[in-house]
This record gives C-alpha cells, structure tokens and sequence, in this order.
C-alpha cells in the first residue's frame, strides 16, 4: 500500500491539474490518452509477438563457420553460438518477460507482485518452449495472451487514469525479486538449445516443419 501512496504523492501535482481542468476537457484527454495507448499497445504486440516466438530470434549465420575447414574458425564459430544461445539470448527473452510483466501490472488489478512475476514467466517460458516446436504455435500465444489481457482490461473497465499512475509507482518492486526468473529463463533455453541439437543431430525431427509460414 506504501507503494501505492507514494506513487499517488509522486503524482499529485499532475492529477491536481488534470482535476482543475473543465470536465469535457478531461474527458477528450482521457479518450486521447486511452487511445494512444491501446495503439502503442497494439504496435508494440503487433511488431513482437513474431520474433518472441522465433525458435531463433538473433540469426546469426553460423553455416559459415560449419563449411570451414579451418579448425580455430570452427571453435571461433563455437565460441559465438554459445554466446548467443546460451548467454544472449536468455537476457533477450527476458526483455520480454519484464515488458510482458509491466502489461500485467497495468492491465490488471488486486494481484500481487509474486503473482505477476510468476505468471509472466510461465506464459514467456511456454512461448519460448512451443517455438520449438511450432513457431506458428508460439506466435498465437505471443499475441493472443496479450491482446486477450487488453481485452479484459477494456471489459472490465480498469482504464483509470489515476489508477494507472499508483500501477506505475509499483514497478520498481520488480527489481529486488527477478533473479530467480532470469535464472530459470536461463535454464529453460539453454536445454532447449541442448535438446535441439541432440534432436538435429540424430534426426529426429524436419526443421523446417518447426518454422513459420510467412
């Protein structure tokens, strides 16, 4: 509740000139505030609910390191697809963990901190598991689950100017316990990694069959 309040005192000089306005001013804002955001909103879900749900988000061209006979080229190759799928990639997904986590809080209301974080995590780490195994797959739930929470939102009302800046004066709370989820994101792309190249390696399973159809 601290939180909250000191997020409301934060603000309070921009809500006590958003009061001092006529209504009908404060009307046509909250419509334009409203509405930009659903557009940035809808952008933003729109622009990355594709590559969140790519079994290769980064891309890089590590073939050519494969057709190389040079054996400092092959372990320069190496050394570059550990760093991208193991050390970069887990940070990438995490990104969207944390944005995703954000949406929750804004979207939503009367669910705890511990709540948020960990449905959050659940929902990116299944994106990230089915891109595995259909990207077509990953992508519905990269965008269904948000623009589902958006709708739920509008539905049941919760665009409240003054309650979505005591929503912002939370996020700061997400700092002190997101350890544990940047290990498990971690964790879970490095065996999905493991687990494809042992799946490619034996074949197993077409990989083209995994990827999107454009």
């Amino acid at each position: 509740m601290e939180g909250v309040i000191g997020g409301s005192v934060a603000f309070l000089p921009y809500m006590n000139f958003f009061e001092s306005l006529p209504s009908w001013t404060q009307n046509f804002l909250n419509l334009l505030f409203w509405s930009f955001l659903i557009v940035l909103y809808g952008i933003f879900v729109w622009k990355l609910y594709r590559w969140i749900a790519k079994k290769d988000i980064l891309e890089l061209n590590l073939s050519r390191y494969n057709t190389s006979t040079s054996i400092l080229a092959k372990l320069f190759g190496g050394i570059i697809y550990f760093l991208e799928y193991i050390v970069i990639l887990p940070f990438v997904v995490f990104l969207w963990f944390a944005v995703f986590t954000i949406f929750l809080l804004l979207l939503t209301e009367n669910l705890e901190i511990s709540t948020l974080l960990f449905i959050s995590v659940t929902v990116v780490a299944a994106i990230r598991m089915t891109a595995y195994y259909k990207e077509d797959l990953a992508r519905d739930l990269a965008k269904m689950i948000p623009l589902t929470l958006l709708g739920v939102a509008i539905t049941q009302g919760l665009f409240n100017f003054e309650k979505f800046l005591s929503q912002l004066s939370l996020i700061p709370q997400f700092f002190s316990d997101i350890w544990i989820y940047l290990i498990f994101i971690v964790v879970v792309e490095f065996f999905l990694r493991v687990l494809d190249i042992l799946f490619l390696a034996f074949d197993l399973y077409d990989e083209s069959e995994v990827k999107a159809q454009e």
